[in-house]
């Protein structure tokens, strides 16, 4: 492992040990707020100490073995001693790929909820039907995850399924999950209503956006404008009595972002505002991020929305990630929700590529 990652490493060691003291200490156990706050920094630091320390438990034996190598003069205690270095080193090697992934800048926005913004693309009705498809997996992967989903606002398609349905997702790390979903999705398949069996392509866009809260948004309410008036349904007819739907314009920006599943005014235009807070954080982290003309750009992460990212072809029962060039013949399972053998793919390549920008800045 090299220096760098060894100086990384102790002096996480240090701070670890030093919080572990202040734990104990009169002045942070009268303070349950700063209680708190030390205890869950220690909590998210032991991982990492125990992996190092654990690096340089095997660094020793590995020594201790190869100086036994180097002494040994009987043929049947030298095999055996060459076997364990043998052992030690592969032990080594994958201890040290995980610490030097532990030591990589961790993106601030992963422990955030996220709102998706699902919408219906080429293809007409059948794209419509396939946005509600990608909806439903998503819907399903946040029950197995133990996750919260709250449909904050949406556009039925006279056919069924969406033409446009934003949502949020709440629970742990939901960011860190699903902020690879963000791209075009195409789907290959015989729609029910086509007579001849002739195979057509369609596609929806995914944008997937950190929820922010008002400590990193402030909005001032004189820069909006804001329309109410009756919820419709497929087809433009009235669903409600009241002028209870939302449209809440940001001015500066030109953002509009409408609500109308609610029956309370009140309840559609806080979605409303929810949506606009999260997609202004997104637009101040793009132009951030654009700035910063060394900044890696990750085919994995980098959230290219006019990209094609992913095709679910039916005939042949395949889902494809164009980014990582993964194929999976279990497309039913997929669109059932269970997504992460692709999510956990894309996060460990997205963080291969993050290690190599690392060892290079480091070199």
């Amino acid at each position: 492992m090299s220096s760098s990652y060894d100086i990384g490493f102790k002096k996480i060691t240090e701070r670890y040990e030093e919080l572990t003291a202040r734990l104990s200490s009169r002045e942070v156990l009268s303070n349950p707020t700063l209680l708190s706050q030390l205890a869950k920094e220690r909590s998210d630091l032991e991982p990492k100490v125990k992996a190092f320390r654990n690096y340089e438990r095997l660094y020793r034996q590995l020594e201790e073995a190869q100086s036994l190598v180097d002494e040994e003069n009987d043929p049947e205690m030298l095999e055996l001693a060459e076997s364990e270095v043998r052992i030690l080193e592969s032990e080594l090697e994958k201890v040290e790929e995980t610490i030097k992934f532990m030591l990589l800048p961790a993106d601030p926005m992963d422990g955030k909820n996220i709102i998706m913004e699902i919408r219906a693309g080429t293809g007409g009705d059948e794209a419509a039907l396939f946005a509600s498809d990608l909806y439903r997996m998503y819907s399903h992967y946040t029950d197995l995850k133990g996750w919260e989903l709250e449909v904050l606002s949406s556009a039925p398609s006279e056919v069924g399924g969406f033409k446009e349905i934003i949502f949020s997702i709440s629970g742990s790390d939901v960011y860190s999950h699903l902020k690879y979903e963000s791209g075009v999705h195409r789907v290959q398949r015989v729609p029910a209503t086509e007579a001849s069996g002739r195979i057509h392509t369609s596609a929806a866009s995914i944008v997937v956006l950190p929820e922010a809260e008002d400590v990193h948004i402030q909005i001032n309410q004189n820069e909006l404008k804001i329309d109410v008036y009756r919820s419709s349904g497929p087809g433009g007819q009235s669903v409600n009595t009241t002028d209870s739907a939302v449209r809440v314009t940001h001015i500066p920006t030109g953002m509009v972002v409408t609500c109308q599943d609610e029956k309370s005014q009140l309840k559609n235009k806080n979605k409303a505002l929810k949506v606009l807070r999260a997609r202004l954080l997104d637009k101040a982290q793009s132009e951030q991020q654009s700035k910063r003309s060394e900044a890696r750009r990750s085919m994995v992460g980098s959230g290219d929305r006019s990209a094609k990212i992913r095709t679910y072809n039916f005939p042949q029962n395949r889902v494809t990630d164009h980014r990582i060039n993964l194929t999976l013949h279990k497309l039913e399972w997929i669109l059932d929700g269970n997504i992460d053998e692709v999510v956990d793919a894309l996060r460990i390549e997205d963080r291969k590529q993050a290690l190599e920008e690392h060892t290079k800045v480091l070199v």
